[in-house]
């Protein structure tokens, strides 16, 4: 797993799969605002498997440690 985050975007990636080609998401799953507080994405593989996490607002969404210590 690795996050990366964008603090000018404050935009956060969870990259849960080991290496993500170019073409491997098939399809992305936008989570309801009004359900998860904000604007989280799910990529996902053509199998259903979740590959990686968008997390827009990602200040107000993880903790402050995820963000510090991020994978870039």
């Amino acid at each position: 797993m690795r996050i990366t985050y964008d603090a000018t975007a404050d935009a956060a990636y969870i990259q849960l799969a080991d290496d993500i080609p170019a073409g491997s998401v098939d399809r992305t799953y936008m989570c309801d605002p009004n359900e998860v507080g904000g604007i989280v994405n799910l990529d996902l593989d053509a199998s259903g498997r979740i590959l990686g996490i968008e997390v827009l607002t990602a200040s107000a969404l993880l903790p402050s440690a995820v963000l510090r210590n991020d994978g870039a």
